[in-house]
């Protein structure tokens, strides 16, 4: 079982970790065996390595995932490969005769497990195992293994295994290699160019069969306290395996290290010769590991977000974040990250809305370098989106829905369905929003970190290029005279094709706004830098004067009255359901009708406008947001639509002072992979979601408001939470926020920047007055992040 499972249970308290550090699992239930290889994913920024035990077991699908290592592949035209698995350990234990040449493998499937637990240790970023083990013939031994794929030298792993005897007295051999040859679901995509052995050293070279991209990886073995033991190696030409073989005895423990280093010729040219120097310099398991933890520690420090009064949370959120901040890219501005993360193969590794609008929040207010390197990787791929506006029969650059190396589309048109017939998918054709995300992750990143000179060599290009694009994509309408945004498909994927959708069209309207004021910035900070956009853009005054009128005029139907948009035109007609008639349930309400009888219905995967409304939150006020609210918060499927909708409720509910609704959707969000709840964690971390939880608990229950001055803290805590800490840093300056439960009004909440300490009281009504240094200012319910 999870130290998260059943947490109102007596037995779970005792579990749960009173650090609130650590995942713990104390059953082996190999039904979970997929789900369970999602949630001890490890990863170190260039890689990242599926939980899968070192000694293999039956139907597991291990999986070792390298940034930006793509090769071709049908449909999906190319996918992020299933790359040599440096995991292998294998522990032989002789049988009942001395004299018996036959060994048991010690595997968790075989013989009688006694005792048993797993442990991902957050804080350091290390999973371990302990294991009693009773083999076929009756021997008991006792098993540790632990891991790392170290934070401080992202191009080195390694591997402890302690094998203790408790009844047993023989000989046991332990086997180290790899697994040269893996698939990714089925499709081959390495060919080995040389392997070998020598001096207890092991080596790989691979290189991808059609993006011809190379793999160095070379291993050791180190028996600890005894240097001198035989180290042998087996098959060398073949599959190189490093052997030894050690005597025990009751009470008798041995430790084995396996420090394996690995390069890809995206880092360097003769990726082989890197690993294997590295190799050779490498200090033991301990020193590395002192170092992995210290990196840890300093990522940590920024990041972390301690709550109490609720163990499930503090567990819950850290997951979240151990998992975005491992497999955020350190070294690279050419990569960014997959809806999976590095920790399965759903959607090939592709690059999706999902890092720049909900991902990139957390790590620009937490780890702006960290940001800064996922948005130059849009900048590296503005190439491919203006080939796509191009193809499209557009002007300026569309980014595609997915990207992979170059930017260009990689979103499959057709899908076959299991029966066998083919699925027209229009979201690489259609779904456009994403390139006003794009934007918005910019101007975000820029509004909050004062990074000019980013700004001005790359984001300002993209920006207005960008812009130059919906220019192009606009129709104008004789009848109403506004402006069209025709044939789309929003956030909320029950519907596409779909005319003048609200999301669309006001993040549209918000993107040239945005680039006219960024425009005007740059022609006084940066004028030689404007003026060579001015010819390479052609950015004429026409241009621009007619930008402007476009987001004057796009059309958006709103109620002026009540302030109830709709999603799109003709969305009020469709039928309207309820949603309670169809449960209980245990798959979407999509995946219950079909795609067809979905779209004809006003059922939501998540809500654009609710999702609007949240980005654009300074822009509405609560009347607005509570008429939308009732509204499509009745008809989202907020069980099985989108993983990226329950965060934003969340968030939305807080700012509705409903912190007991926001908790319920909050927990969807922050238990995704631990619990499983949508029966889909086996796919991989749900990345968009972690992002979320984060924002949930900023923005939400912390209710952190970006005004001139820099944050300020609204908070509507979960009743249980009694403490809520965490730091962001805001124009190179770090603020430390300590919010603490109110037992009546005008209890102050602590707000620290620079040692300047600030006041914020709540007065009673959901609004904080904050004093510093004798200045005043309000934070009103619902104000702005943008």
């Amino acid at each position: 079982m999870f130290n998260v499972s059943t947490h109102d249970s007596q037995q779970n308290q005792q579990l749960i970790d009173n650090t609130g550090w650590n995942v713990i699992e104390t059953e082996f239930n190999p039904t979970q065996l997929h789900h369970k290889e999602t949630v001890f994913t490890l990863g170190n920024g260039l890689l990242g390595v599926r939980g899968t035990f070192e000694e293999g077991y039956p139907q597991d699908f291990p999986a070792v995932l390298i940034h930006g290592v793509y090769d071709d592949v049908t449909i999906t035209h190319t996918e992020l490969v299933n790359c040599p698995n440096w995991l292998p350990l294998v522990v032989k234990v002789a049988g009942e005769s001395p004299t018996e040449t036959l060994r048991e493998r010690f595997s968790m499937d075989s013989g009688e497990i006694l005792n048993y637990e797993r442990r991902l240790d957050l804080r350091l970023g290390l999973v371990s195992r302990d294991v009693r083990w009773r083999s076929p013939s009756g021997h008991t031994l006792d098993f540790h293994f632990e891991r790392f794929t170290s934070l401080a030298d992202q191009h080195v792993l390694a591997i402890r295994a302690q094998i203790t005897s408790v009844d047993f007295e023989g000989e046991i051999t332990i086997e180290a290699g790899f697994d040269s040859e893996p698939d990714t679901q089925g499709v081959k995509h390495w060919r080995t160019l040389n392997q070998g052995g020598i001096d207890r050293i092991i080596w790989l070279n691979s290189k991808t069969l059609h993006s011809d991209i190379q793999l160095g990886m070379a291993a050791k073995l180190v028996v600890d306290g005894d240097e001198t033991t035989l180290v042998s190696i087996e098959n060398a030409s073949s599959s190189p395996t490093l052997t030894t073989t050690l005597e025990l005895y009751p009470g008798k423990s041995v430790t084995v290290e396996k420090i394996v280093t690995l390069f890809t010729s995206r880092e360097t040219e003769i990726p082989i010769a890197a690993a294997l120097q590295r190799l050779a310099d490498e200090p033991r398991y301990t020193t590395l590991l002192a170092a992995h933890i210290t990196a840890w520690e300093q990522v940590w420090q920024d990041s972390d977000i301690i709550i109490e009064g609720d163990r499930l949370a503090q567990l819950s959120v850290r997951y979240n974040l151990f998992q975005l901040l491992a497999v955020t890219p350190r070294h690279d501005n050419r990569v960014s990250i997959p809806p999976k993360t590095l920790s399965g193969f759903a959607y090939s590794g592709h690059i999706f809305w999902d890092t720049e609008i909900f991902i990139l929040p957390f790590l620009t207010l937490t780890q702006p370098a960290l940001a800064r390197n996922l948005l130059t990787y849009r900048y590296h791929t503005l190439p491919g989106a203006r080939r796509k506006a191009q193809e499209a029969g557009y002007q300026g650059a569309m980014y595609a829905w997915e990207s992979a190396t170059t930017g260009d589309e990689v979103t499959p048109r057709w899908v076959p369905a299991p029966n066998g017939e083919l699925i027209r998918i229009w979201c690489g054709d259609i779904e456009v929003h994403i390139t006003a995300d794009i934007a918005y992750a910019i101007l975000h990143y820029w509004q909050t970190t004062n990074d000019d000179d980013w700004m001005r060599d790359y984001g300002a290009e993209i920006i207005l290029d960008t812009a130059v694009f919906w220019e192009s994509r606009v129709q104008w309408n004789q009848e109403r005279h506004s402006y069209d945004i025709l044939d789309v498909i929003g956030p909320d994927e029950n519907h596409d094709r779909v005319d003048n959708n609200a999301f669309t069209n006001l993040m549209v309207q918000w993107h040239l706004q945005s680039a006219l004021a960024l425009w005007d910035w740059l022609k006084q900070a940066y004028p030689e830098t404007s003026a060579q956009l001015v010819q390479k853009l052609n950015l004429t005054t026409e241009r621009l004067h007619y930008w402007a009128e476009i987001q004057e005029r796009l059309f958006v139907n709103e109620d002026a009255q009540t302030g109830l948009i709709e999603q799109f035109e003709g969305f009020f007609q469709l039928e309207d359901v309820n949603l309670a008639d169809y449960e209980p349930r245990s798959k979407s309400l999509q995946g219950l009708l079909g795609i067809e009888a979905t779209s004809q219905k006003q059922i939501l995967k998540q809500p654009d406008v609710l999702m609007l409304l949240y980005l654009l939150r300074e822009r509405y006020d609560h009347n607005t947001l509570a008429t939308n609210w009732d509204y499509y918060t009745q008809r989202t499927d907020h069980s099985y639509g989108s993983s990226l909708g329950p965060a934003i409720h969340a968030i939305l509910a807080c700012d509705l002072n409903q912190p007991t609704e926001a908790y319920t959707h909050f927990l969807r969000s922050a238990l995704v992979d631990l619990e499983d709840v949508r029966s889909n964690a086996a796919e991989g971390i749900h990345a968009a979601s972690a992002g979320g939880v984060w924002q949930a608990v900023v923005f939400g229950f912390g209710g952190i408001r970006m005004t001139q001055f820099g944050p300020i803290a609204c908070p509507n805590l979960p009743p249980n939470w009694t403490r809520l800490k965490f730091r962001l840093q805001w124009r190179n300056e770090w603020y430390d926020f300590d919010l603490q439960a109110e037992t009546f009004p005008d209890t102050p909440v602590g707000c620290v920047s620079d040692s300047v300490t600030h006041q914020i009281f709540n007065n009673g009504n959901g609004a904080l007055r904050e004093t510093s240094v004798g200045k005043q200012k309000n934070c009103r319910l619902g104000g702005g992040f943008a």
